[in-house]
């Protein structure tokens, strides 16, 4: 969302500005994944989960049936606090920091990246022509192997925008499309029934312009009207020479199964709409 907006853009502070402005416009996983980074930078300052686990317990006690805002949030956070954690601590808190500062995260948080790295090292090395084994990825969770096609998808972005200035885009769709088919028939991508994991391997086939994706693709978004998959699968489509005329034809005749939101905002990645 973050690379879709523009770093500084107002939509991807943890806290937008909506005033005249269409709050589904603003609507992005930016808030709740800076959400979780600040709640866990709070939980690690205040003494970790010990700490943070009942007054989260508490928070929802206290205001179920009620409407939250952030500064609520913060009142209740220190009062709760006030004793318990040393006051300079709970002062040295940059709220308006953390909820105004655009693009990534305002600070980084430590995670324990035992898990992903061994599938962020199996996509790297698919780079260099080294396919990761079906049964490596079996052995995988879901969340690890939705790690190894996110970071499989940043190289590809990378290598396509190398290419733009190099060798030249349609020579590494090429070699993206035979990396591709040679990871399908070791791993079966293409044939799983969780759609994060279709979601990403379609978004990795379409901007390679392999073809045995796109009727696929049109059919999972036909299937489901989640935004978080559809619209970046529709916006693929409709930036793909293969796909533009497919992506227009197929939510042109379909656009009435979608929520009213969902069909707005599609509309508008189509230019179908203002």
């Amino acid at each position: 969302s973050i690379s879709l907006f523009g770093e500084d853009h107002n939509y991807t502070k943890m806290r937008p500005e909506l005033k005249d402005v269409d709050p589904d416009d603003a609507f992005s996983s930016v808030p709740y994944e800076k959400g979780l980074n600040f709640l866990i930078y709070l939980e690690n300052l205040i003494g970790g989960e010990k700490v943070m686990n009942p007054l989260l317990k508490e928070y929802c006690s206290t205001f179920k049936n009620d409407v939250v805002t952030a500064e609520k949030f913060r009142e209740f956070f220190l009062s709760s606090l006030k004793g318990k954690v040393d006051d300079k601590i709970l002062g040295g808190i940059e709220w308006e920091k953390w909820w105004y500062t655009p693009g990534m995260p305002y600070k980084a948080n430590k995670f324990d990246t035992s898990l992903m790295d061994e599938c962020v090292e199996a996509a790297t090395k698919c780079k260099e022509g080294v396919i990761v084994e079906g049964s490596v990825v079996k052995g995988w969770s879901t969340a690890q192997t939705v790690i190894f096609l996110d970071k499989l998808e940043d190289i590809q972005m990378e290598d396509f925008k190398a290419g733009e200035k190099g060798e030249g885009e349609q020579k590494e769709k090429a070699k993206f499309q035979e990396l591709l088919s040679g990871l399908d028939k070791k791993c079966a991508f293409s044939k799983s029934r969780n759609s994060e994991i279709l979601f990403r391997w379609y978004k990795l086939g379409i901007r390679s312009g392999l073809e045995s994706v796109f009727p696929e693709a049109i059919k999972f978004v036909l299937s489901q009207g989640r935004m978080k998959f559809v619209r970046p699968l529709y916006r693929l489509l409709f930036a793909s020479p293969e796909g533009k005329e497919k992506a227009l034809e197929t939510f042109k005749a379909n656009k009435h199964i979608y929520h009213s939101i969902a069909a707005k905002m599609i509309a508008k990645d189509l230019k179908l709409s203002s």
